[in-house]
């Protein structure tokens, strides 16, 4: 396939994208697009294939089938030009941890052959919640500052194309909140920015996104577009004993699908319609206490889990 060149809005392109460890399918005919300037999140649990499809992208590895274009480059044949305009944050922190803080963020600008200070202004704002800390080892960092760390590193030669495997794995919340806020601006400065998460409560920081799992995407589509397909009405439920309220919803023969999300267990039923009156004697019936019963709406782990049992 030839370079999409003569496609400006499009910053990455994945045609019938597949590979393949010994027995295991990494990824099956993956195809989607992402705009330019947007932020595109790939959802899943771990395992899905979300690694292995940005490492693909980022030229690290090779599909075994498919073909794949980075801002208008193919990852095979132009991997060269490709490496100078990605950045490329991976899960696992990468960083040197017996480097300083600024060590580390002159050595990848070295690499990249700019300087610190050629592109601060990219930078500056995520830099300057580290930079107290510059004579510090990375290895000596908190989580969320070798994060911050790393996506300096990353952004440092000004990509036009921003890939972050699981950014926010194991960090707090309040870094995560920080972290999605300085992704916010990188896209009002024009950076497309594709995000990995196992958190489905990040989908809604995207301005779209595909769920993936066992290597396959489930479907694509913005957030709210994908909650809005949701076709049952959605219960949650609550007992005393939630492990056999859990058993004992999904042996009724009304129910079509019953998880456990937290302290709660969301049910939807085959005929579409639930009398709550019904189900609570049922459920006394059965021995259990307080129960509680209410309509809910769906969330993105709802339609993850729906699509899913495809």
């Amino acid at each position: 396939m030839n370079n999409q060149k003569n496609n400006p809005d499009i910053a990455v392109h994945c045609v019938s994208v597949s590979k393949q460890y010994k027995d295991v399918e990494a990824l099956k005919n993956i195809h989607f697009d992402v705009e330019r300037g947007e932020i595109f999140g790939i959802i899943g649990p771990d395992g899905a294939g979300k690694t292995t499809l940005f490492r693909i992208l980022t030229t690290l590895i090779l599909a075994d089938e498919g073909t794949a274009l980075v801002d208008g480059f193919n990852v095979v044949g132009d991997y060269r030009e490709i490496r100078k305009r990605v950045g490329y944050m991976p899960g696992r922190f990468s960083l040197y941890q017996d480097l300083t803080v600024e060590e580390n963020l002159n050595f990848f600008a070295t690499v990249f052959n700019t300087t610190i200070e050629e592109n601060y202004d990219l930078v500056k704002d995520i830099y300057q919640q580290i930079e107290p800390f510059k004579n510090r080892r990375a290895g000596k960092l908190s989580g969320g500052m070798k994060q911050k760390l790393a996506l300096s590193c990353a952004l440092i030669h000004k990509p036009s194309v921003l890939f972050l495997d699981e950014p926010t794995t194991g960090v707090d919340p309040v870094s995560r909140k920080e972290f999605w806020g300085m992704l916010k601006n990188l896209k009002a400065q024009g950076i497309t920015i594709l995000v990995s998460t196992p958190y489905m409560d990040e989908a809604s920081l995207c301005d779209r996104i595909a769920l993936i799992q066992n290597g396959e995407f489930l479907t694509i589509d913005t957030p709210k577009n994908i909650v809005s397909q949701y076709k049952n009405k959605l219960w949650a439920v609550e007992s005393d004993e939630m492990h056999k309220l859990l058993l004992d919803l999904r042996a009724n023969e009304t129910t079509k699908s019953c998880f456990a999300f937290g302290d709660k267990i969301h049910i939807s039923m085959d005929n579409g319609e639930l009398i709550v009156d019904s189900l609570q004697t049922l459920l006394m019936e059965k021995g259990h206490t307080n129960i509680f019963i209410r309509e809910i709406k769906p969330t993105i782990e709802d339609c993850f889990m729906q699509l899913s049992q495809r």
